[in-house]
């Protein structure tokens, strides 16, 4: 058994009369076009990031960094590819340097108050997965 539908002008339902409406504020919804055009879709959650304190020539770094860049590159449920990650060089600091001169590689999350948080170590040995699931946890927090 066969189901005609039929599309003319009188049989649209409603909702397309709505929808219509948003799109094309003449169209007659008046009401609905000017909730469309207040509401804010722009505003963006603040980005998430991460900072590798590191030194040039450091093994343990350098194997950290090839993790960190495959493990953004990852989708699924630990996707952390809009995390931003900045390296930076505790040689071209004195303090960075002092603080981490016997700690590097080290991981620290930015707050969303602006401070850093130092997060745990991470074993060389893990992959790139735990990897990805161990930094996305720290920005579920």
């Amino acid at each position: 058994m066969a189901v005609r539908i039929a599309i003319g002008a009188a049989t649209k339902p409603p909702l397309f009369h709505y929808f219509r409406s948003a799109v094309n504020p003449t169209a007659g919804n008046s009401r609905l076009a000017s909730f469309t055009t207040s509401a804010s879709f722009s505003s963006k959650p603040a980005p998430r990031k991460l900072i590798l304190y590191s030194k040039p020539g450091c093994c343990l770094c350098e194997g950290l960094k090839e993790k960190l860049d495959a493990a953004f590159s990852l989708s699924g449920p630990n996707f952390i590819g809009d995390v931003e990650l900045q390296v930076r060089d505790i040689t071209t600091n004195p303090e960075w340097e002092k603080l981490y001169q016997y700690e590097i590689p080290v991981l620290a999350r930015v707050r969303e108050d602006g401070v850093e948080e130092t997060l745990p170590r991470l074993s060389p040995r893990l992959g790139v997965e735990l990897v990805q699931k161990k930094i996305a946890a720290a920005f579920d927090q």
